[in-house]
């Protein structure tokens, strides 16, 4: 598949995903969406990458969102099942995904962050969801996932202003995990990409279908079902689970496999 609108490098099972319309500041429009729908679905289905990184072309954006002059000149919108960039609505895919976030992200381009498990923000980043000053609304996640990830006061007070949140006000409010200095954003994914792959990739990834699994249910029921969760009974069912005990019985490094 030819990409036209973003790239993608593999570190050894680490994917990086670079949005790459830098001209519009890495805005996205319905080509796009399509385009990087498929570039999830491979890393997804890709037994061979364990670990996936977004960020954005260029040192000053990651994303602002929706590509609104392409709207308005009459560009057709919409997206395929996985959501605004493949991935807003993906709940399907139970490897780690990492945003880094290297300059502004706005409406739909923070959307695309709230969806990753981790955000590393420069300290250059900007968020918000201004989608109400255009008439708009945050309707790719952002208006769920926000105030479930920092809390509902919080969220509303971003959100109903429609104000601009940066990357240190981000971690004091709990949705950015670390802040890195300007032009580092992918440095320091990567170097959190790199302690995940340290672990095994099968336990990873049963612990985030647990985890995103369990969020939708109370604790009790989490907690009685957990085991049954696909990702939790792949994870007892690999090579894995075998390793990790004899490595350190043996007190030698595992030897991952992923299967």
């Amino acid at each position: 598949m030819e990409l036209k609108f973003s790239k993608v490098e593999r570190k050894g099972p680490i994917t990086i995903i670079t949005l790459s319309r830098p001209e519009v500041y890495n805005a996205l429009h319905t080509d796009a969406h399509f385009e990087l729908q498929k570039v999830f679905d491979d890393f997804a289905t890709d037994p061979e990458q364990w670990v996936a990184i977004v960020t954005g072309a260029g040192d000053k954006a990651f994303c602002a969102g929706n590509d609104l002059k392409w709207q308005a000149a009459g560009g057709k919108r919409g997206w395929d099942k996985g959501g605004f960039a493949g991935l807003t609505s993906r709940f399907d895919c139970d490897k780690p995904i990492i945003a880094a976030v290297n300059g502004v992200a706005m409406g739909g381009g923070f959307e695309i962050a709230l969806a990753c498990d981790l955000i590393i923000a420069a300290e250059n980043a900007t968020f918000a969801l201004p989608e109400p000053r255009v008439g708009l609304a945050a309707l790719a996640g952002g208006l769920h996932r926000l105030p479930r990830q920092i809390g509902l006061k919080r969220a509303m007070g971003m959100i109903l202003t429609a104000r601009h949140v940066s990357a240190k006000e981000g971690q004091e409010l709990g949705f950015v995990n670390e802040v890195v200095p300007q032009g580092e954003a992918l440095a320091g994914a990567l170097r959190w990409a790199e302690m995940i792959t340290k672990n095994s990739p099968m336990s990873i990834r049963a612990s985030k279908q647990a985890i995103q699994r369990g969020l939708g249910v109370s604790l009790e029921q989490a907690i009685a079902e957990q085991r049954d969760y696909p990702a939790v009974q792949a994870m007892a069912a690999s090579q894995d689970y075998i390793e990790g005990p004899k490595a350190f019985s043996e007190k030698r490094p595992p030897k991952w496999v992923g299967k």
